[in-house]
Parts: C-alpha cells; sequence; structure tokens
C-alpha cells in the first residue's frame, strides 16, 4: 500500500458538546495511584472529600480499637468490647485526655502513643488540605451559554460574552480563545488541530462588569468560508481561557469555557443589558445575559469561499 493510500478513521460527531478531560479514555495508561494522592484530593469533588476524610478518620479509630481489644490493657474497659476500645481509640487520636479509662499496661501505652502520633499527622494533612482548598483563589466569572454571528460594523462577527459575578474587579484580564478542529493532512493523516482566534480586544485593563469577546470573521479567521455544517462536519469546539489579577486575593485568577456547534446562534444579536435609569444611572440586566435575537434570513453574513479540509483520499 502506498504511502497516504490510508484512510483513517474520525472519532463520532458530537454536535452541540465539547468533550471534558474525565471523558477522554486513556488506553495502556497506568495512573500514578498513591503517589499522586494529594493531587486527588485536591480534585476531588468537597462532598466527596469531606465523605473520605471521615472514613478514614471512623475506619482508623476501628483498626486500633481492634488492637486495643488483641493487646488488652485499658483499665476500666469491659473485656473484649470493641465499643469501649473503639472510644478509647479517639479520646486518644483527639488528645482530649483520659477519664474512666486510660492505658494500664505496656502494650497499651505503645498503642496510644503510635496513635497519638498518627493522630497528630492526620490532623496535620487533615488541616493542609482543607485550607488548601478553601484559600485557593478562584475566578467567578459568567459566560454567555451562547455565542453569536453576525455583522457588528458591516464585517461578519463572532461574539460570546463574560461577566464577573463578583463586585470586585480583575486587573489587566486577559481573554484567549482558540477553535479545535478535525482536520486531514495531504498524507491521510488525521489530526485535532488548535487555531487561534484573533480578538477584536483580547485584554480588559479593568474587568468588573460584562464584557464581549469579539472576533471578526475575515479571511485570515479559521471560520472563513464555513457555516454551521461545516463546523459540525469538522467537530469544532470553540474554547475560551481568561485569566487576570484579582484585587481581592492578590494573586493571578482564571475561567474557562467551551462552546459546541449546537452553542452557536447565527444571525442573531446578544439582547441588551445596560438599562438607563435615568440622572446618570445605569443598570445591568443580568437575567438578558444569555438571551439573543434573531436577525433574520436578509442577516446572513457572506463568509466567503468554503476553506474546509481536504477530504481524505
Amino acid at each position: 500500500m502506498a504511502i497516504g493510500s490510508r484512510r483513517h478513521r474520525k472519532p463520532p460527531h458530537h454536535h452541540g458538546t465539547t468533550r471534558r478531560p474525565q471523558d477522554i479514555q486513556r488506553i495502556g495508561y497506568q495512573g500514578a495511584g498513591w503517589r499522586d494522592l494529594y493531587h486527588r484530593m485536591m480534585t476531588v469533588p468537597v462532598p466527596a472529600l469531606l465523605l473520605g476524610l471521615v472514613l478514614l478518620y471512623l475506619a482508623t479509630n476501628l483498626i486500633f480499637a481492634f488492637l486495643y481489644v488483641t493487646f488488652g490493657g485499658i483499665a476500666n474497659a469491659r473485656p473484649g468490647s470493641v465499643s469501649d476500645a473503639f472510644f478509647f481509640s479517639i479520646q486518644t487520636m483527639a488528645t482530649v485526655g483520659y477519664g474512666n479509662m486510660y492505658p494500664s499496661s505496656f502494650a497499651a501505652n505503645i498503642l496510644a502513643t503510635i496513635e497519638s502520633l498518627a493522630g497528630l499527622l492526620t490532623v496535620a494533612l487533615t488541616t493542609g488540605v482543607a485550607f488548601a482548598r478553601v484559600s485557593r483563589p478562584t475566578a467567578r466569572v459568567m459566560f454567555s451559554r451562547i455565542a453569536v454571528v453576525s455583522r457588528r460594523n458591516g464585517q461578519p462577527t463572532l461574539m460570546l460574552r463574560a461577566a464577573n459575578q463578583r463586585r470586585n474587579r480583575v486587573v489587566e484580564a486577559q481573554m484567549s480563545v482558540f477553535v479545535l478542529l478535525d482536520e486531514v493532512s495531504e498524507e491521510g493523516e488525521f489530526m485535532r488541530r488548535f487555531h487561534d482566534v484573533e480578538l477584536v480586544r483580547s485584554r480588559n485593563p479593568m474587568f468588573f462588569l460584562s464584557w464581549t469577546v469579539m472576533h471578526q470573521i475575515t479571511p485570515s479567521s479559521p471560520f472563513f468560508g464555513m457555516d454551521a455544517a461545516a463546523l459540525a462536519a469538522r467537530n469544532a469546539e470553540i474554547h475560551c481561557s481568561i485569566s487576570g489579577y484579582d484585587e481581592v486575593f492578590a494573586q493571578m485568577v482564571h475561567a474557562r469555557y467551551a462552546y459546541g456547534v449546537g452553542d452557536i446562534r447565527w444571525n442573531s444579536r446578544f439582547t441588551d443589558l445596560l438599562i438607563d435609569r435615568g440622572n446618570g444611572v445605569w443598570a445591568i440586566d443580568y437575567t438578558r445575559f444569555h438571551d439573543a435575537t434573531d436577525l433574520g434570513l436578509d442577516a446572513v453574513p457572506d463568509f466567503g469561499p468554503d476553506r474546509a479540509a481536504p477530504s481524505e483520499p
């Protein structure tokens, strides 16, 4: 078979949806497991993290309870009582001090010493993870659920919206947008390729309200000559990423969002957010943030000649 005569199988289309990293299957990949435990604890949902810590706490005390029952040496504890040993273990791990029950043998004192050390390490590690999760700076940025394509100043333009949901300012905010497309090389090799999307304004010196992000569809645009069907045929995904300096956290924050082909509204424009209250007072109506108005068939933008990827050999 000649080079370049192979036919490469494309992945199935997913119109209107985007893939998440956790949706990608990894064949032949061996995870780090316990060696990457901290990363897992930082990325697992908070309810799952709290449940895991509670189960770890109960399981550790239960293990020491069985050890105390096995070796004995707990004064005033009922012989063979797992419940007495369990609550004695909790007192030891929490270092709250002993009441009626206390270690009365050498083996029990050794176990109490080991458990006290384990308790101190567990509390320190748990506190560190909890503080890292709570103190990690995050950006509360809301992206419009749709993107629109219409003419702006006579030029076909792709637009999307972003808004700062907090009452603070994100200084020197930077927005970057790229589109992911299926392509087939001249040799017949299939690939998913990133294309940078040049923005009319990619920098916002003081992002504290809303921001309409615009990309003019010119001959140099990756969208030039393409309509909804062409984007769907190439599994298009539009990814947005915003980063900036949060003046409250005094750290960099970032947020991201992705649009599928079904999230794009053609020949539409966003509904206005600003409301003039009079006397120099303006208001922003966020209930309209995701709304768009259909401009009708007469407003179909001219995208120019088709720039679809070359067909497979």
